[in-house]
């Protein structure tokens, strides 16, 4: 008993010494508050900013070792090897890709995107004071009531009703700036993409050259709208949050006092970055959903594309079990992100919610149980009005944070769109600077006697990587040109050959000898490899394949393309030129239908083969260029026709190069260059009765050939 006495007795001045250290403690921290404050924040700024320097020094060596691999022209291998895919990250080169997308659809300070921002950003800060004062009007509402004061309670309430009129317009013209702005993005965008794709052949070259870029209709269509709209919603529901942060923090800092914010400030900080590295990277998942439908998009174009093809081959089975593969792997990458999704989801309810409720309700009480510098509260109703305006602003700011932390979900699905669309942009700028990307699958030889296919093999991926010269002149010549496929494929080595005007060409051989990438080459399709290539400018030069092309739009602007009526007047060329023209190739009757110019039909399914082959010609006599390339073009139309074609063309001074094996088509030239097959070639004169006789030999031979065997049959049979 005498031990408990001493012990007890002893502990009222242990607590008592605790309290004048607390006291003492307390009375110095007030002392010296302004100091010890600035000094924090100073210290908060250091922090924030050595935080932000080792993140762009970290993504600098990455940054720039991968930019220096597109200032090296020629084509890649990607040697059959399955690429690694970039992950798509929030780091130095999602800023990067951002602002340069930026400048694409904000072009300017005098632009349009740019003052709705401003007038979104005023509304924005409009919005907020707003909400600051509707927070305190709702602190006197409450006050009212407790107190008992129904004047001033329905008096609040008027104020209340007058509030919500600027409050709703406000929050109408969010919304209204938030859609104009994200329409005015997808426009400037297309439009950009539309100039950079449809330039110079980058569309064919995207398609056929290079691997790198998949369906880019899904890209221009789709990804574009997404990128557009996550831009303009992410400034709303990020620049709206930070401006609530900075005001309610700010009132809420004079109302309980710094210290707490700071504390609370500190925990949730801790807590945010807890949640930041347990979040998914949902913008590769974007990412990689994006690419996944455009696939499975891809794989149903294809389908339609081919669909008499596969109906003949009856290999719907085969189809629907590739449609059904592309789409079970796309919903099982869905299903992922759902699981992801749901996670995560957990975890944000709980930290936001109701962690940070806790922290906020020990923060409104501040000022109830502890007296704050610069504030005297008298009786319970200046209490209530205090705890209810506080509980409301930490209510708004806790809310803004919470948004910010989601818009970190919104960042990264952000930064997959932008990751696609900037890849677009760089890829169409690498092939615009002669740079490409494809996978060589050239077939190596089988045997040791093809040592000359087994040396082009080995050769393709040099030749691939050289690049030759285009002059440009009254003829076309190819001077020690090697025809190269996209593939890789050395079709002929060094091809020499000319075409002087006046002077025209046949060209023949069997299928996949360079026929069509002679053509493609002098188009200005493929790249030149090597040696030089002589050519008048492109608008001297027209091709017509053997299946033309027919755009949408009336007929007369299936005569004139690819031009307009505006060009078509400015040729001083009426309908009866046309007329004319069409009476040529025998189809002037097209015309007599409803609308007759002015039809509208889908042409492709409304003509027969040989009437577009016949429009197609049409087209080539409006146009009257100095060369022609003939892919083919009149293998369904009649031998009369063929003749009018031809003579036509000879008369209006176009220059022919044919591609056809018909014998018909060789009285209208006078060289030929034919191929074997095997990488050799013949250039020389074309004397066709010669030629002609020749073949009438040569198939006779074969004939009594063919006959041989039947006649050392029936011999063997008379000497047994």
């Amino acid at each position: 008993m005498a031990v408990q006495t001493r012990i007890l007795l002893s502990s009222p001045p242990s607590e008592k010494t605790i309290k004048e250290l607390i006291s003492v403690l307390t009375d110095l921290y007030l002392q010296n508050r302004t100091k010890i404050s600035r000094a924090v924040y100073l210290s908060l700024f250091v922090a924030l900013i050595g935080r932000i320097y080792h993140a762009i020094s970290e993504q600098k060596a990455a940054s720039v070792q991968q930019a220096a691999l597109h200032r090296q022209p020629g084509t890649t291998s990607a040697g059959g090897e399955a690429k690694t895919r970039e992950r798509v990250e929030i780091n130095r080169e999602f800023f990067k890709n951002l602002l340069r997308l930026l400048k694409i659809v904000i072009p300017g300070w005098k632009s349009k995107e740019l003052r709705l921002l401003i007038s979104h950003t005023l509304f924005l800060v409009v919005r907020t004071l707003i909400s600051l004062y509707v927070a305190e009007l709702d602190g006197k509402l409450v006050s009212s009531l407790v107190r008992g004061k129904g004047k001033d309670f329905f008096k609040g309430i008027v104020w209340w009703m007058v509030v919500a009129v600027p409050a709703t317009f406000t929050n109408a013209m969010l919304s209204y700036h938030q859609c104009k702005l994200a329409l005015q993005y997808r426009s400037r965008l297309t439009s950009y993409l539309h100039t950079r794709y449809l330039h110079h052949m980058t569309f064919y070259s995207l398609l056929a050259l290079d691997d790198r870029i998949k369906n880019a209709d899904q890209l221009i269509a789709v990804d574009v709208s997404r990128f557009s709209n996550s831009l303009a919603e992410l400034y709303s529901n990020l620049a709206k949050p930070i401006l609530d942060m900075t005001i309610y923090n700010y009132s809420l800092s004079r109302s309980v006092g710094g210290e707490g914010l700071f504390i609370m400030s500190l925990l949730v900080q801790v807590s945010a970055n807890v949640m930041r590295a347990l979040t998914p990277p949902f913008g590769k998942y974007v990412a990689e959903e994006a690419r996944l439908e455009g696939e499975f998009r891809f794989q149903h174009s294809r389908l339609i594309e081919n669909s008499e093809e596969i109906a003949l081959y009856h290999g719907h089975e085969t189809e629907k079990d590739t449609l059904d593969k592309g789409y079970f792997t796309l919903i099982k990458h869905v299903n992922r992100i759902l699981r992801r999704r749901l996670y995560h989801g957990v975890m944000e309810d709980f930290v936001i919610k109701y962690f940070w409720g806790a922290l906020g309700l020990m923060l409104c009480s501040v000022p109830v149980f502890f007296k704050i510098p610069g504030q005297t509260l008298r009786g319970m109703g200046d209490r209530t009005e205090s705890f209810v305006t506080n509980r409301r602003m930490l209510l708004s700011s806790s809310d803004a944070f919470g948004r910010v932390m989601f818009s970190y979900k919104e960042i990264t699905e952000l930064a997959g769109y932008t990751s696609r669309v900037s890849a677009l942009i760089s890829v169409m700028d690498s092939i615009q600077a002669g740079h490409f990307e494809k996978s060589l699958i050239s077939p190596a030889p089988n045997t040791d006697t093809d040592k000359e296919t087994k040396a082009s093999a080995v050769a393709a991926p040099t030749v691939l990587n050289g690049r030759g010269e285009i002059v440009e002149s009254h003829e076309i010549e190819f001077i020690e040109v090697p025809i190269v496929s996209p593939n890789g494929d050395v079709l002929v080595e060094k091809l020499n050959f000319s075409v002087k005007p006046g002077k025209h060409l046949l060209i023949v051989g069997p299928n996949g000898c360079g026929k069509s990438s002679l053509f493609r080459i002098l188009g200005g399709l493929w790249p030149v490899y090597g040696g030089t290539v002589r050519k008048p400018p492109f608008g001297d030069i027209f091709y017509i394949p053997q299946r033309p092309y027919l755009s949408r739009g009336t007929l007369r602007q299936q005569i004139i393309y690819p031009d307009g009526i505006r060009e078509m007047r400015d040729k001083k060329v009426g309908d009866e030129d046309l007329l004319r023209i069409l009476s040529t190739v025998d189809i002037e009757g097209i015309v007599d239908r409803p609308h007759g110019w002015d039809a509208e039909e889908e042409w492709r399914d409304v003509l027969s083969g040989g009437l577009q082959q016949r429009v197609a010609m049409a087209r080539l006599f409006y146009h009257r260029p100095k060369y022609a390339i003939l892919d083919e073009c009149t293998s369904s139309v009649t031998l009369e026709i063929e003749k009018a074609m031809y003579e036509q063309a000879k008369e209006l001074g176009i220059t022919l190069m044919t591609v056809s094996h018909r014998r018909s088509l060789w009285r209208y030239h006078d060289d030929i260059l034919q191929f074997d097959g095997q990488g050799n070639y013949i250039f020389t004169k074309l004397d066709a009765e010669k030629r002609l006789q020749l073949e009438d030999e040569k198939e006779e031979l074969e004939l009594q050939l063919r006959a041989v065997p039947e006649l050392e049959g029936r011999l063997q049979e008379l000497t047994t």
